[in-house]
């Protein structure tokens, strides 16, 4: 990564803060602003369905398409972000796999608190399995609060008795709302998206009053993931979330789960995002589609 990349994207992430004393209006909007900037690969066309009760965002190559389906989850830190804010990392993994991709726009807090995210997400898993798609041919994925939402919808399913996807992949996920990993000190002040007030506000908006030490709100703590699939977690070392991943990973290995910890260093949170801005983000997104081509069966 060349220090120019680096500075450019400091720069962009640093004059659109995605948290701070502000309204909930203006963090959508400036959130918005801030990823209509992404470079969306052209190779990709876009139709809005529906999946469960919800609005849902097809993304499928223009030229040949494999059989495959990435039920992907955005992020936003459950407040804000929409399928369209994480289009450059759906149309990226869709280009790269020629797998389509469902992305959901599942509902925010504060209006939709805990759990309404996760309903939302095994609702529209249940429609695609419904529909007479074999789980062994879809895969979760997603990025920061959607990543969180790759394992929370994991462990939803199957205690609604549901089987699970073929695998996960979770760019920086959000895994810890007791926010205790050591990142979250050590971190602070070096990543340039997240501070750790910025994430007490947003949380405890879609906490609402909920007890964070749980399995569906930290999982990285308290969830038990046997029998998950196998799973892949991106994450950068410049971010407050990385140990989110990490005790995730061991968790995951403790549970004989197949499990890849991706660290780059001196990246931001979800820098996958920064394709074609970023060579490590290019790197990464490869590496991501590899991963969902070697698990997601036709």
């Amino acid at each position: 990564m060349s220090k120019e990349q680096r500075a450019k994207i400091n720069g962009m992430l640093q004059r659109t803060p995605a948290d701070g004393p502000r309204s909930v209006e203006s963090i959508r909007s400036g959130f918005a602003d801030m990823m209509a900037t992404m470079i969306v690969p052209e190779d990709i066309r876009t139709t809005e369905t529906t999946l469960g009760t919800r609005r849902t965002l097809l993304v499928e190559p223009v030229g040949p398409q494999r059989a495959g389906t990435v039920l992907y989850f955005h992020g936003g830190s459950f407040v804000f972000g929409s399928p369209e804010t994480a289009l450059s990392l759906t149309g990226n993994l869709v280009a790269r796999t020629g797998f389509r991709a469902l992305s959901v726009d599942y509902r925010l807090a504060p209006e939709h608190p805990f759990p309404a995210a996760i309903e939302d997400t095994v609702a529209a898993y249940r429609a695609l399995l419904d529909s007479g798609e074999d789980p062994e041919t879809i895969a979760f994925a997603g990025d920061s609060a959607g990543g969180g939402l790759t394992i929370t919808t994991c462990l939803a399913a199957r205690a609604a008795g549901l089987p699970l996807p073929a695998a996960i992949v979770a760019f920086s996920p959000g895994l810890d709302h007791t926010r205790s990993g050591e990142s979250m000190a050590t971190k602070d002040g070096i990543d340039p998206f997240f501070t750790r007030d910025g994430l007490q506000g947003t949380g405890e908006m879609y906490l609402a009053g909920q007890d964070p030490h749980q399995e569906l709100l930290s999982p990285a703590v308290f969830a038990d993931p046997t029998g998950f699939p196998p799973m892949l977690l991106q994450v950068g070392t410049n971010e407050i979330l990385l140990d989110d991943s990490t005790r995730m990973a061991v968790r995951a290995r403790a549970a004989e789960v197949d499990v890849i910890l991706d660290v780059t260093a001196d990246v931001p949170h979800v820098f996958q995002a920064f394709a074609g801005i970023l060579d490590e983000a290019d790197q990464a997104l490869d590496r991501a589609a590899l991963f969902l081509t070697q698990h997601v069966r036709a």
